[in-house]
């Protein structure tokens, strides 16, 4: 079950959720993924990943929309909410429901967790491997949410990073059948952002190494599809005082886009760019050169590696 290769102009993207507004972490991967498409002379989208209504704080997308105004990263494109994309998510779902390879599952996360007590200690990023309980059918119960089967057939993904080198990932043993539609109603992460990629002829993921772990997943779920697979680059990751990932999660603070240069070289300092003085037009093509020049696996590949062992879980 091979993808089509990719043979189109590059195609980036940068797609935050509206949690709350850019952090110093997601200020890198916004960066990055823009010197990355500037660099290969190509396109770059902004798309709001509101998928997870419950978890959407209201303004924030337009808050984010301008911290990137501020910085002068500019789309190519108008930016595209999820939340108007349903009807694309769920032809897909159709799709794979219509060749058996989505079932509907009634196990709770409490079902999960005592399905078997070695399941029960191996979370990733909140999830719990599923054991495919309800492959078989719900048993007289009542389906909460849809799932992908990942046995089809069951054998290891492996994939190239562009900074981070080979990686691989056997999704049936590591993670089981992942959920495509949740039982709140929502889609699930993994199926919007896989249709919306194709969907939106991207064929470059730049974004943060903490997603990582999700990069097989989605070229399975890429496969059963029948839609091509971009190639992907994980930045390394901002960390905050404990060590943890920076996050909205742990108290992040808003990038202060009242002097965006200050912002940016703190970012480029990440992507281990050196810093820039003078207008913020300037800077932009200085680094953008520099990328396009070294290349963004000798910039930030050793890093990248560092934040994929720490923060990304196993791949």
């Amino acid at each position: 079950m091979q993808s089509p290769k990719v043979f189109a102009p590059y195609r980036g993207r940068f797609a935050p959720s509206p949690t709350g507004p850019l952090h110093a972490g997601s200020l890198v991967a916004a960066l990055a993924s823009w010197l990355d498409a500037r660099a290969h002379g190509g396109q770059w989208l902004v798309r709001i990943e509101d998928v997870d209504h419950p978890r959407t704080v209201a303004g924030a997308d337009q808050y984010i929309l301008a911290q990137l105004a501020a910085c002068g990263l500019h789309p190519d494109a108008p930016p595209a909410w999820q939340s108007q994309r349903s009807a694309l998510y769920q032809a897909a779902l159709e799709q794979l429901k219509a060749r058996g390879l989505a079932y509907p599952c009634a196990c709770s996360r409490k079902d999960i967790e005592g399905a078997s007590p070695a399941l029960a200690t191996r979370p990733r990023h909140a999830e719990l491997r599923y054991s495919g309980t309800c492959r078989a059918g719900l048993q007289g119960k009542a389906g909460r949410a849809w799932r992908l089967r990942t046995d089809q057939p069951a054998e290891p993904i492996a994939w190239h990073d562009r900074a981070c080198g080979p990686q691989v990932q056997d999704v049936e043993a590591q993670v089981g059948d992942f959920v495509l539609l949740r039982a709140d109603g929502c889609f699930a992460y993994q199926l919007a952002v896989v249709v919306d990629d194709a969907d939106q002829g991207i064929t470059h993921v730049v974004r943060g190494a903490d997603l990582m772990d999700n990069t097989a997943r989605q070229i399975y779920l890429q496969r059963c599809l029948q839609l091509p697979t971009p190639q992907y680059l994980h930045t390394p990751l901002v960390c905050a005082p404990d060590g943890h990932k920076l996050s909205k999660q742990n108290g992040a603070q808003a990038v202060d886009v009242a002097d965006p240069l200050r912002a940016l070289n703190q970012a480029a300092a990440v992507l281990g760019l050196p810093p820039q003085s003078g207008a913020l037009s300037q800077a932009l093509a200085h680094w953008t050169a520099l990328t396009a020049v070294h290349g963004a696996q000798s910039l930030w590949g050793a890093a990248a590696r560092r934040s994929a062992g720490a923060g990304a879980g196993p791949t």
